[in-house]
C-alpha cells in the first residue's frame, strides 16, 4: 500500500496507482492534519463574516454572502454548476492518477474538508470505482475546476462512473462497491475541486511514457546508424563531456554501449566517409535535449504532485483561513508545453533516419527495403506514415501556456492553459512513439539486407525481439500490425528489456 501523507508522492508512485491499481492510505500525521484544518473551518463557518469558499460564492459572485442554513446547498450547486465538461472521457489510468493527486494534495491540511470525505476517495480509488471526466473544460486557473468536479460528484452519488467495465450512474457505482454517498459540509465541494491535479496527472504520465521513449529512441538510433553503416567517432565521451549537458552524454554513453562490438561497424572502419549527417552524428545532442527537457518536467512534478493548491488555505495552526492563487497552473502548463517540444524533437530526429534508411541515395541499401523494388514498394509508405505523425507531432508543440482568456466575469483574467498543454502532450508522446515504430521497423530491414553481417549483440537482442513479432519484409504486406506491434514493445518497456544491457 501507498501511503499518503502529502509530501512524498513520487512518479513511481503514481504510475504504480495509476496503471497497476496498488492500494493508497493516509499516513496518521496526515489524519491529523485534516482533523486540524477542519475544526478552523467549522470555527469560521459559525461567523458572520464573509470567508471566501465557506460563507460566499464563487469566482465572480465572491462577494455575494450566502446564509448559514444554505452552505451544505452552496457546496453541491457548486459541483453541480461546474462539471461543464465535454468531449471524451479521460482514460482511466489518468483519472486513477488525479483522484490519488486530489487525495495526496487532501492529506497536507491546508483544504479544510472531513476526515470521512477524504476516506471516501480514498475508497473510490481502491475499490476501483472510476468517475467519467470529460477531458475538455479546464482553462488551469482556479486549478481543473471542471474535471475534478465531474470526479466530485460520484463522491455525492450523481455523475457517471466507470465501475469495472459497466459505466453507470453515480449513485449505482457506490452502491455496487459497497459505499455511502457524503453530504458536503461547509468549505468541502471546493475543497475538491481547486488544484490542478488532472494536468498533473497528464504531466506525471506522460513524463513516464516520455522517459521510457527517450530510452527506445536511443536504441532505435543505434540500430538505424548500424543499418546506415554510420560511426560510432561522434560519440566519443570526451565530445560531450567538453560540452557539459547531462543528456547528450547520457544519450552518447547509451549509443556507444549498444554498437559497441558490432560485425557491421568494424566492416566499414576504414570506408572513407568523412561525416554522417546530423540525424546520425547529432543523435546525442536532440536526444540529450529532449531528455534534459523531460528532466525539468519531472522537477516541477515532484513539487507540484506534493503541493498545497487549495483557496482559500486553512493554516490550522494559526487559525486563519486565507486566499491566495495557488490553484494556478502556470508551473504545470510550461513544463507540459516543454515537454511536447522534447517530444516533437525526438519524433522528426527519428523520421529522418527513416527516411535515410529507405532512400537509396543515402543508404547504399535497396530502394525501400525491399529486394523487389518497382514491382513492390516495400517500407515506402511507412516513412510517409512517420512523416505525417511527425508533422502532427510539430503542431502539437506549439505552447498552448501562451495562450491565456479572460472568464468568470474577468475575475479570472489570467489563466494557465495547463489542461490543453497536458492533454497536448500526452498525444505528442503517442504519436511520436509511432514514429520511432516507423524508424525501428525500417532499421530491422535494413540489418536483414546486410547479412551475413551482424549487429552488437544488444542490438541483435533487439532485432531478434521486434522479429518475434514482426517477420521480415520479404513481400508487400500492410505495415500497419507490424507498426502496431513494435509500438505496443516499446510502450510496455518489453524492448528495452530485451535488450538486456541498461540504458539510462
Amino acid at each position: 500500500m501507498i501511503l499518503l501523507d502529502g509530501n512524498s508522492l513520487t512518479l513511481d508512485d503514481l504510475v504504480a496507482i495509476a496503471y497497476d491499481a496498488a492500494p493508497i492510505g493516509l499516513t496518521e500525521a496526515a489524519r491529523d492534519r485534516v482533523r486540524a484544518a477542519r475544526a478552523v473551518v467549522d470555527e469560521f463557518a459559525r461567523r458572520d463574516e464573509p470567508t471566501y469558499g465557506i460563507n460566499t460564492g464563487f469566482g465572480g459572485l465572491a462577494e455575494v454572502a450566502i446564509p448559514p442554513d444554505s452552505l451544505a446547498a452552496l457546496q453541491v450547486n457548486l459541483l453541480r454548476s461546474h462539471a461543464a465538461g465535454v468531449g471524451e472521457p479521460l482514460p482511466a489510468p489518468v483519472v486513477r492518477a488525479t483522484m490519488a493527486l486530489r487525495a495526496n494534495v487532501l492529506a497536507k491540511g491546508f483544504s479544510g474538508l472531513r476526515l470521512e470525505t477524504l476516506d471516501l476517495l480514498v475508497e473510490l480509488l481502491n475499490r476501483h470505482v472510476h468517475p467519467v471526466v470529460p477531458s475538455r473544460g479546464s482553462v488551469g486557473a482556479s486549478g481543473d475546476l471542471a474535471p475534478l468536479a465531474h470526479l466530485a460528484l460520484v463522491m455525492i452519488g450523481e455523475g457517471e462512473a466507470w465501475h469495472g467495465s459497466d459505466r453507470e450512474p453515480g449513485a449505482a457505482a457506490l452502491q455496487r462497491a459497497r459505499l455511502s454517498p457524503v453530504t458536503l459540509a461547509a468549505k468541502e465541494g471546493l475543497a475538491l475541486i481547486n488544484g490542478t491535479q488532472a494536468s498533473t496527472a497528464l504531466l506525471g504520465l506522460t513524463l513516464a511514457g516520455a522517459a521510457r521513449l527517450a530510452r527506445a529512441a536511443d536504441l532505435a538510433a543505434a540500430l538505424s546508424i548500424d543499418g546506415l553503416q554510420g560511426s560510432t567517432r561522434p560519440f566519443d565521451a570526451r565530445i560531450h563531456a567538453a560540452r557539459g549537458f547531462r543528456g547528450q552524454a547520457t544519450s552518447a554513453a547509451n549509443l556507444v554501449a549498444l554498437l559497441s562490438d558490432s560485425a557491421i561497424n568494424a566492416a566499414h572502419a576504414n570506408c572513407g566517409r568523412v561525416q554522417d549527417a546530423y540525424s546520425m552524428r547529432c543523435t546525442p545532442q536532440v536526444h540529450g535535449a529532449a531528455r534534459d527537457a523531460f528532466e525539468f518536467g519531472q522537477a516541477v512534478f515532484r513539487t507540484e504532485a506534493n503541493a498545497a493548491t487549495d483557496n482559500p488555505m486553512v493554516f490550522a495552526a494559526d487559525r486563519e483561513i486565507v486566499s491566495g492563487g495557488n490553484f494556478h497552473g502556470a508551473p504545470v502548463a510550461l513544463a507540459a508545453d516543454l515537454l511536447a517540444i522534447g517530444l516533437a524533437h525526438l519524433a522528426t530526429i527519428s523520421e529522418r533516419r527513416a527516411e535515410r534508411l529507405v532512400n537509396p541515395a543515402l543508404s547504399g541499401l535497396p530502394a525501400f527495403l525491399t529486394r523487389h523494388g518497382g514491382l513492390e514498394s516495400g517500407l515506402m509508405m511507412a516513412q510517409v506514415t512517420a512523416a505525417a505523425l511527425a508533422s502532427e507531432v510539430k503542431t502539437l508543440a506549439h505552447p498552448a501556456s501562451a495562450d491565456t482568456i479572460p472568464t468568470s466575469g474577468n475575475k479570472e483574467d489570467h489563466v494557465s492553459m495547463s489542461m490543453a498543454a497536458g492533454l497536448k502532450a500526452a498525444r505528442a508522446l503517442e504519436l511520436a512513439r509511432q514514429v520511432v515504430a516507423v524508424e525501428l521497423l525500417c532499421a530491422c530491414q535494413a540489418i536483414d539486407l546486410l547479412h551475413p553481417l551482424r549487429s552488437s549483440p544488444p542490438l541483435m537482442r533487439i532485432h531478434e525481439c521486434i522479429r518475434a513479432r514482426v517477420p521480415p519484409l520479404e513481400h508487400d504486406r500492410p505495415p500497419s500490425h507490424d507498426l502496431a506491434a513494435i509500438t505496443e514493445l516499446m510502450a510496455s518497456g518489453d524492448l528495452e528489456r530485451a535488450c538486456a544491457l541498461k540504458v539510462n
